[in-house]
Order: structure tokens, then C-alpha cells, then sequence
């Protein structure tokens, strides 16, 4: 990955200047187009500063400065404390199956687990009926439900960020006004039907590589009604070392070189 050019901004609405956050607008916008059709009207794509100052975006740049893929997630502020979405992700077509996606969801976390909640306990949303996703969301986290070896809710506080998620926060997953949240299987029923977010259940180039994970995930959701699956992950202090280390030992660098007035 040493070939590209990694930035993390956070709650960029807050702190770019003008034109700056317009580039980075700009920039967005036109690489989600070519990911989704039609580009939906929610997340960093409304291009407002409001719409970026609750999130946070890793971006990827190739050796000229263009950017060919990032990933955005929200701050939602819940009872349970702020709880991370892990909400969108665009990669170039052509740089697909280049794990730039995984990567951009590696440093944001690490990134922001280390320097703003301090080593305590991190609480993570995620909605998509993608199979890959999906999977790669069961796999990275020791907590996560529902996957096939966590069938039901691992504490009181994963139906409770359920319930306040399908009531004031739908809305940060494209999540239709209409659909309606199932509380046995956490999928909310006809939520992207007739969006950019619909996928065909056999569309492999959409699966997970464990065959056993798309059959599990293929069984709570109908494709042909735009079902998606919300998912609840817990992330500690022990998923660090799941995660690579660099983002972390660049901080420390970091950190240190401000404190011996250098340059990191």
C-alpha cells in the first residue's frame, strides 16, 4: 500500500476552510459517481459543511494527488456514548480487489479508537446487504452480531443501539422512511429497494470469500425486496493488535516528534 498517499480528516466540516472542504467535496462526488448510480443524496455526497462535520473520512491519492478511494463514517451521538457508523466506502472500479477498502476502514478506526476514545470500549454500526461487507465486518471483531457463531445479542447494549438506531438514525444509511426494522433477524426489511445499494443475491462479485458466511447472510435477507442487515460490533483494546500496527506506531511518532518541537 506503499504506493499511495493516506490522509485522516476529522470532522472535516469543522475545520477546512472554504475551499479546501469544496475540493474535497468535489473530489468525492465525482468518484462516488463513478462507484454508485445514481449517486444518492445522503453522507459526504450532500457536500454541506454540516454533512462533514460529523463524520470522519480516510482518503487514498495515487503518486499524482488524485483520489481513488475513501471511506466515511458518522459520529452518532447515542445513549450508550458515541457509537461509530461505518457507513461509506468508494473505490476506484479499476483498483477493486486492491484491499484499499479494508485499509481505509483499518486506519480510520485505529486512528480514531487511539486518539479519541482512549483505549475504552467502542461501539460500531454498520448496515449493507453486500455480501462481502458483511463478512469482512463478522471477521475483523471479536463481537459482532449477528454472525453465524454469535446468533444472539452478546449484551443488553447491542438491542438497545438497535432500537435507537432504527429511531433516530436510519437515515445515515439511506435506510427508506418505509422500511421496516425486523428485531429477530436485525435487517431492515425493503430498506434500499430501488437504490444504488440493491445488489443481486448472486452477483459473486459482491460475496465473501467464505462461502459459509454468504449462505448465512443470504438466508436472513430477500434481494429481490433490497433487504439490508444491520450489524453490531464491539471494539477493544484487544482488537488493536487484530489490526496493523503502523497507523498506531505513526502516532507515536507523531506525538512525540510535537513534544521535541520536530516534524513528524
Amino acid at each position: 500500500m506503499t504506493r499511495y498517499r493516506f490522509d485522516y480528516l476529522y470532522r472535516p466540516g469543522r475545520t477546512l476552510a472554504e475551499p479546501a472542504l469544496h475540493e474535497l467535496s468535489r473530489e468525492i462526488s465525482a468518484l462516488g459517481a463513478r462507484c454508485l448510480e445514481p449517486l444518492p443524496d445522503y453522507q459526504v455526497f450532500l457536500g454541506t459543511r454540516d454533512a462533514f462535520a460529523d463524520k470522519i473520512v480516510t482518503t487514498a491519492r495515487d503518486s499524482d494527488g488524485t483520489l481513488v478511494a475513501f471511506c466515511s463514517c458518522v459520529l452518532l451521538p447515542m445513549q450508550a456514548g458515541e457509537v461509530l457508523h461505518l457507513g461509506l466506502t468508494c473505490v476506484a472500479p479499476e483498483l477493486r480487489g486492491s484491499r484499499l477498502s479494508s485499509t481505509l476502514a483499518q486506519r480510520l478506526i485505529t486512528r480514531y479508537y487511539v486518539t479519541q476514545k482512549l483505549y475504552r470500549r467502542l461501539w460500531m454500526t454498520s448496515v449493507a446487504c453486500v455480501l462481502s461487507v458483511l463478512g469482512n465486518v463478522a471477521c475483523r471483531f471479536r463481537r459482532v452480531y449477528p454472525t453465524p457463531w454469535q446468533l444472539r445479542p452478546f449484551s443488553s447494549d447491542v438491542d438497545a443501539i438497535a432500537s435507537e438506531f432504527d429511531r433516530r438514525f436510519r437515515h445515515v444509511a439511506y435506510v427508506r422512511p418505509d422500511a421496516t426494522f425486523d428485531r429477530e433477524t436485525f435487517v431492515f426489511r425493503g430498506s434500499g429497494r430501488g437504490t444504488a445499494f440493491q445488489k443481486e443475491a448472486e452477483a459473486v462479485e459482491f460475496h465473501h470469500r467464505d462461502p459459509a458466511l454468504n449462505e448465512f447472510y443470504k438466508r436472513r435477507l430477500r434481494f429481490e425486496d433490497g433487504d439490508e442487515l444491520l450489524q453490531i460490533a464491539c471494539f477493544d483494546l484487544l482488537d488493536v493488535v487484530r489490526y496493523p500496527i503502523d497507523d498506531l506506531l505513526a502516532i507515536g511518532r507523531r506525538r512525540a516528534s510535537q513534544r521535541t518541537g520536530g516534524h513528524a
